[in-house]
């Protein structure tokens, strides 16, 4: 049985834990030494700013979850890539998987561009077949700037809603909040973006952007703004301004992009993985509507290799207007050979 209460009491202090840590590194550590590159092999670049999140991870499950039930931990920096605790727990012991990812958004953060997030899913033990769907609590708590004194987490049990909580990390107060998803019904005026943070394929990306911007909203007006976007390199950044009614929607299909890529002879770069999405429970409960590139529900296995394309919509509106664009958008470019029926229409 899931004890929600003292689970989400638990992963909660873990991430606080966290961000003190990160945060006093931000704020003590010189520029050159927060950005200095630890690892860079197959997976993604490792910056000493990771490792103060990743060298703690561990001992805080140990101590805080797993003294009391044992839990199979995936993230980055384990040895390949989850751990089974206590230490000597086989993983089929394992009550929980909880996968993990300690800082998304290492990039803005370690130049004090923007907010990064702690992420935290937790999923029955259902083995390798377990997945994004199958995660039944959620945390996130923002990593602020440390020009920043405001800070939040978010939350969500499945079938239970969200819940929200903004820190003050200059009087220590703590005030609750209900993240409240667009209400628009159009994207005039609004934000909306395809993701494209990388080299490789934006002009693909730029020209879905496009395509569904001039789809729904027409060919525009001289002189005036059409439709605002924002590049947040942040996944679990992505999801709360979709869920905080910032932004009416975000496309992430760079794993698409692969067989475009090789013919043109590069290789695709970074793609969005589950561990960057372990979170989305919390935009579901709070109203967003996410789905794979094909408007089916996001199934990617909980582990660290997997290349998850997504898109999210800030309501039922929203969908109904950008997702046939997007998908024809995406047949048109060679993306989206066959689509399923979609169970949302």
């Amino acid at each position: 049985m899931l004890n929600e209460d003292w689970l989400l009491g638990s992963i909660r202090a873990i991430h606080e834990e966290i961000r003190g840590a990160v945060t006093s590194a931000c704020e003590s550590s010189p520029s050159s030494d927060i950005t200095r590159v630890l690892e860079d092999g197959v997976g993604d670049t490792i910056y000493s700013v990771d490792r103060i999140s990743e060298n703690i991870l561990v001992d805080l499950f140990e101590t805080e979850i797993a003294s009391r039930v044992p839990i199979l931990l995936i993230a980055e920096g384990l040895d390949g890539g989850k751990i089974a605790l206590p230490r000597g727990t086989k993983e089929r012991e394992a009550v929980w998987r909880i996968i993990a990812d300690p800082i998304d958004g290492t990039r803005p953060l370690m130049y004090q561009k923007r907010s990064a997030w702690i992420l935290t899913g937790v999923s029955p033990n259902r083995g390798e077949a377990t997945t994004l769907a199958d995660i039944e609590l959620a945390v996130q708590t923002e990593l602020p700037l440390i020009k920043q004194h405001l800070c939040d987490t978010l939350w969500a049990v499945r079938g239970k809603g969200v819940g929200g909580e903004r820190f003050n990390r200059i009087t220590r107060d703590r005030l609750p909040f209900d993240p409240q998803p667009s209400t628009a019904k159009e994207l005039t005026h609004g934000f909306g973006s395809v993701t494209r943070f990388f080299s490789g394929g934006r002009d693909v990306l730029a020209a879905i952007d496009d395509e569904i911007s001039f789809g729904a909203l027409g060919p525009g007006r001289q002189g005036k703004a059409h439709l605002f976007e924002d590049q947040y390199p942040s996944t679990g950044g992505q999801l709360y301004e979709l869920m905080m009614g910032h932004d009416r929607f975000q496309v992430d299909v760079r794993p698409l992009l692969g067989s475009l890529l090789k013919n043109r002879g590069l290789q695709n770069g970074l793609c969005c993985h589950p561990y960057d999405l372990c979170s989305e429970l919390i935009a579901r409960e709070a109203g967003v509507r996410t789905s794979d590139e094909s408007g089916l529900p996001l199934r990617a296995p909980l582990n660290l290799e997997a290349e998850v394309s997504w898109v999210g919509y800030a309501n039922d509106h929203i969908r109904e207007c950008v997702e046939p664009l997007l998908q024809k958008a995406l047949r048109r470019h060679g993306l989206l050979v066959d689509c399923a029926p979609n169970p949302w229409l």
